[in-house]
């Protein structure tokens, strides 16, 4: 392969060009969400491009082999020592976390203890006070606030790439916090405004690390992440700012059973996810014999950090497997997880609050203000589960069903008598969902709090004091939002009895000027910071101080700066195509400017991740390219994405796959018949799971389309089972099918076994530091291609993961896309 410095001039690239970014948040929970849109979340994040426009690029295709892009300042995960570990913890954590006592009364075996994370410190990194390189058009997003909502701490690609930031919300005044090129995904202001804590990527690639720094940019630290082969995710602060929730994920390996040890299977799907199961498909479950490597585990009592005190009985953990006694298969079938409480100042040792093996997700929500308890928030995409655990034994007290997308799935009210949560327990769409809760963290009854008929719950936001709470709906892709009080007239008195109303007063509208909320968080009392995208914009951080309207903050790209002047960004129509079995289904059409209404035009169906994403009104500097070109773009949600309820998202599971695949000529065939596309002028495009489908269409539907272009999708379902990172595989399992017990199937629905049919010219893109979809995946049907004789090119971005995060690398991705669909649409 050659290198792209040798295809594209990078003089040419304008360092001062207008970039950003269009949606995004959420990023490492690394579970159902698919980092949708080449560098961001879908699901109404800050960052799906976190792209730039500007400058020429010239040798602009790809023509002439595989090509890699340029390389950035880091070249991989860097090699900080690690720290000594600190001893074994204390019989107490930090204020708010747990004691250290015997394990809980409901007879579950804990889980193995992972060694707990070391403190590593770090040079300060504060860098300027303004970055080096700045981007006019750059995207802010994820803003957390100081105790007095004066100063927001954010994430901001106006250097180039993601990094974390501080600013005044009525100032200009924004200070770099950490100048490293490691891309920023989240970031947390402690309750006690002495540390910020944020999550990067080293290298660009998906593994991540879980920082602290003081507001001032000094005392830099690596909290959890700096072992090889682990990967950290940040969780809360305990309300007094003593401790952060992080969890650590170690991929498992774990023995094969020794003689006399007890098999048992893992339990059936509880009833409320049984009852979400297409007829037939058994694909949500077990256990897989995967390649792994060897766990890294603590060795015994008192061997560091994280393992239970000389004074604690063995076991003193929180366990969120199952009841049942579970043997660990020969390979492990997912991440093992450990979630801790770390103290920050690094003066006491880690507190263990849970563990979990062979597990897709692990997150600490909550933690109560008195520290009685802990919201978790685990399980796979589909069925993800709400627990709360006593601190006093960990003892898991209630699992709660609750709904995908934003991570942050919950509250405790200020007296944790009543949880709140977004849940889809029982309903078709995500709801604001009440529980009872006893002095022991027990239920005492639940109810719908809020509810709307057709929309989703997709954010749950709390006001600083708890009081109030803030929702935001999703629909039909837009949103809207809306403050609730959580302790109306008449709820002085902590709850007693058995909770069977709602506890909610009557909802008071937020105007919004723009289409989607990415993030909402309180900005000290009576205000708020949320974080917003729109058609017309690049995101932004806005601020509510209490009775005014919602104000953008300075630092955040002005709307007339999201292009260059003298074309504005497509703001686009909505499609509703009628699949060929009847199911409804939704689209935002793109319209190329200066075509009249009546006149075809060439047309690129672009596909969106997960499959549980969905497509918003947002901008997209990538669209804006291809909308240049003069192409058209419509960008479809085709069965299995949200947002259109639980049934939709259910129905691509197992053989529902192929009339997901039948859904991408159905929508092509619509944007035909409605007038905008020409029939013999089609492209299909798309990245992860929606390049996995780019690549299935263009075999499935040979004829149908011109060309196609693939990014970081999978083309085998084998190997990328092998590939993949084991929390990935447990999720796909669910999704997609059984690596083991539904081979077939997988086998029959992999592009790879029918690549003899591809009829057309592809274009495959890959981040080099891919681990959750492989770069193997894109190579291989490139080789498969060329080897039936079919024009196939391979574009590799160096220092990039399965999200583009460097400005370079997504002007070169966006400029050798948009030639390539030019060429063979309108060559």
């Amino acid at each position: 392969m050659t290198d792209g410095r040798a295809a594209y001039d990078r003089d040419a690239y304008d360092r001062d060009a207008y970039g950003g970014d269009v949606r995004g948040g959420d990023a490492r929970d690394r579970d159902a969400y698919d980092r949708d849109a080449y560098g961001g979340d879908v699901r109404g994040g800050d960052a799906r491009d976190r792209d730039a426009y500007g400058g020429d690029v010239r040798g602009g295709d790809v023509r002439g082999g595989d090509v890699r892009g340029p390389r950035a300042g880091a070249a991989g995960p860097s090699s900080a020592p690690r720290a000594a570990a600190a001893g074994p913890p204390p019989a107490a954590g930090p204020a708010g976390g747990p004691s250290r006592a015997p394990a809980g009364a409901d007879g579950r075996t804990p889980s193995t203890a992972f060694a707990a994370p070391a403190r590593v410190p770090l040079p300060d990194a504060s860098g300027p006070r303004d970055a080096t390189t700045r981007l006019t058009a750059h995207g802010c997003w994820y803003p957390s606030a100081d105790p007095g909502g004066a100063r927001v701490a954010f994430v901001c690609d106006r250097g180039g790439v993601p990094q974390v930031w501080t600013g005044p919300v009525d100032g200009d005044d924004v200070r770099l916090l950490d100048s490293e090129p490691d891309p920023v995904r989240e970031v947390s202001w402690s309750p006690d405004g002495r540390w910020i804590a944020y999550t990067t990527a080293p290298g660009g690639g998906e593994h991540t690390r879980v920082l602290c720094v003081r507001p001032d940019g000094t005392d830099r630290h690596i909290l959890a992440g700096a072992e090889p082969g682990t990967s950290a995710h940040l969780g809360c602060w305990a309300h007094d700012g003593s401790a952060v929730a992080v969890t650590v994920a170690v991929p498992t390996d774990l023995p094969a059973p020794r003689s006399g040890d007890t098999a048992a299977s893992v339990p059936a799907e509880s009833g409320a996810y049984a009852d979400r199961l297409p007829a037939g498909w058994s694909g949500r479950g077990g256990d897989a014999v995967l390649l792994g490597a060897a766990p890294l585990t603590g060795t015994g009592p008192g061997t560091g950090p994280g393992t239970p005190s000389p004074s604690a009985p063995p076991g003193a953990t929180a366990s969120l497997d199952p009841p049942a006694a579970r043997t660990a298969p020969t390979a492990g079938f997912g991440d093992g997880l450990s979630a801790y409480l770390i103290d920050p100042d690094g003066v006491a040792a880690a507190v263990l609050l849970a563990t979990e093996t062979d597990a897709a997700t692990l997150r600490v929500c909550d933690l109560s203000r008195d520290g009685r308890l802990a919201l978790l928030r685990r399980g796979p995409r589909g069925r993800r589960e709400a627990v709360v655990i006593r601190t006093s034994d960990l003892a898991t007290t209630q699992v709660v069903p609750v709904a995908d997308g934003d991570p942050w799935i919950g509250r405790f009210s200020p007296r944790a008598d009543v949880l709140w949560l977004r849940s889809d327990l029982d309903r078709e769409f995500a709801a604001l969902l009440a529980v009872g809760l006893d002095p022991e963290g027990r239920p005492l009854g639940r109810s719908v709090a809020a509810e709307r008929d057709g929309g989703d719950l997709e954010l749950l936001g709390f006001a600083h004091d708890g009081r109030a709470a803030v929702l935001a709906w999703n629909v039909r892709g837009a949103s809207d939002l809306e403050i609730v009080d959580t302790h109306p007239p008449g709820t002085a008195e902590p709850l007693t009895e058995p909770l069977t109303e709602p506890l909610t007063g009557p909802p008071r509208p937020v105007p919004l000027p723009h289409e989607v909320v990415t993030r909402i968080v309180p900005a000290g009392t009576g205000r708020l910071a949320l974080a917003l995208s729109g058609s017309q914009r690049r995101p932004g951080v806005w601020w509510l101080p209490e009775g005014v309207s919602l104000l953008r903050t300075p630092w955040s790209s002005r709307d007339e700066d999201a292009v260059p002047p003298g074309r504005p960004p497509v703001r686009p129509f909505p499609l509703r195509p009628t699949a060929r079995d009847g199911l409804p289904l939704h689209g935002w059409y793109y319209r190329a400017p200066g075509r009249g209404p009546a006149e075809p035009a060439p047309c690129v169906i672009h596909l969106h991740g997960g499959p549980e994403e969905q497509e918003r009104p947002v901008f997209n500097p990538l669209y804006h390219e291809i909308l240049g070109r003069g192409l058209d773009i419509f960008a479809p949600d085709v069965r299995g994405s949200s947002g259109h309820g639980r049934s939709f998202v259910d129905a691509d599971l197992g053989t529902g796959r192929f009339a997901a695949l039948d859904d991408v000529a159905d929508c092509a065939a619509h944007a035909v018949a409605a007038g905008p596309a020409d029939p013999s002028r089609l492209a299909v495009m798309g990245r992860s799971y929606g390049g996995y489908l780019t690549f299935a269409s263009l075999v499935w539907h040979p004829d149908l389309f011109r060309t196609g272009v693939a990014v970081c999708g999978m083309s085998d379902f084998a190997t990328f089972f092998e590939g993949t990172e084991p929390w990935i595989a447990q999720s796909a399992a669910h999704k997609y099918g059984h690596p083991e017990r539904d081979r077939a199937l997988l086998h029959s629905l992999s592009p790879m076994s029918r690549v003899d049919a591809l009829r057309v010219p592809v274009l495959a893109v890959h981040g080099e530091h891919d681990t959750n979809v492989p770069p193997r995946e894109s190579e291989q049907f490139v080789r498969a291609a060329r080897e039936h004789g079919r024009t196939a090119e391979l574009l590799t971005l160096l220092n990039e993961g399965h999200d583009f995060q460097r400005a370079d690398n997504r002007r070169l991705f966006r400029r050798a896309a948009a030639d390539w669909l030019q060429r063979h649409l309108t060559g």
